[in-house]
């Protein structure tokens, strides 16, 4: 995996945001990783949100071949901002490159590579991911902290493809044609990022990550990241060893309560993915293991 790298050289929402100077950092932060795509505080003024707002939540009750890729990704640009509304940027920026080249050396190798990938670590002890429409994905301190790198990159890998599939995407469809967003406060809420989302998709975010995708989602997203993160040079099992951690890990702890919640039960996973793994990837496992902090010691 370090010759491939070389080589192409989540009850977080319910938190009050963090402060207009802490969040200008963070998007300069992450500007100088994503190269200019995050969403700009200009780009979510209250007269733009206003009118962004309201055409994106009327796109997303119409079908969903009038959603082409421009509009997913603006989608994906405001659910992004309801995320770095919620918590900051760990400031390591080692860390912060490490997780973006890994994240977008796996992109690569999906069937949608164009996206404008984007990948960053988040300031929480919890253990959660994330992903939006358009490929903007983000993981905690807590879950890189528990993770060696094929684990890391199977966590991608799995939320690469809810990315790839557009699971999120066909989740917010749903939400609101079936009319969750009638029953919002159709006002604008300002962010401390100098902007605004609109109060309808900030609702739809928060709802959508609180309760998460269906669980055939999820499952796709097993068995697809795990095809992924092997193409990719990384251990199959990598998803598979942070699925046994996570059958571990019990509802009560404030870590863990939202990743499980919001996910099947890990064994029905892992079970999911013995059949659908058979021993078919069994060459391409018994890579050494690398931890993420051996990793980052290189890099530095």
């Amino acid at each position: 995996m370090a010759r491939a790298l070389r080589t192409c050289a989540a009850a977080v929402l319910l938190l009050p945001a963090t402060g207009a100077f802490a969040q200008s950092k963070t998007l300069n932060m992450l500007n100088s990783l994503m190269g200019g795509q995050v969403p700009q505080a200009g780009s979510l003024s209250p007269g733009n949100s206003a009118a962004a707002g309201g055409d994106l939540i009327q796109l997303l009750s119409q079908s969903q071949g009038q959603i082409d890729e421009a509009k997913e990704i603006e989608i994906g640009r405001q659910l992004a901002a309801v995320l770095l509304g919620s918590k900051p940027l760990h400031p390591d920026m080692a860390l912060q490159r490490y997780v973006n080249q890994l994240g977008r050396w796996i992109s690569l190798q999906s069937s949608r590579p164009q996206l404008p990938w984007s990948f960053a670590v988040l300031e929480d002890p919890g253990f959660n991911a994330f992903a939006a429409p358009g490929g903007y994905i983000f993981v905690t301190k807590g879950l890189v902290d528990r993770m060696d790198e094929a684990e890391l990159a199977g966590i991608l890998a799995h939320e690469i493809t809810h990315v790839v599939d557009r699971h999120h995407l066909n989740a917010l469809r749903v939400k609101a044609r079936a009319g969750l967003v009638t029953r919002l406060i159709a006002t604008q809420l300002k962010n401390n990022m100098g902007g605004a989302v609109s109060a309808q998709m900030l609702a739809l975010g928060r709802n959508l990550y609180s309760s998460g995708l269906d669980q055939g989602d999820e499952f796709d997203a097993d068995r697809n990241g795990v095809a992924l993160a092997t193409r990719a040079g990384f251990d199959p099992y990598g998803l598979a060893s942070v699925l046994q951690q996570l059958r571990t890990a019990v509802p009560e702890d404030p870590l863990f309560s939202l990743t499980l919640s919001t996910h099947p039960p890990a064994q029905q996973r892992l079970d999911q993915l013995a059949v659908a793994m058979g021993n078919r990837l069994d060459s391409y496992s018994g890579k050494p293991t690398v931890s993420v902090v051996k990793r980052l010691a290189v890099k530095r």
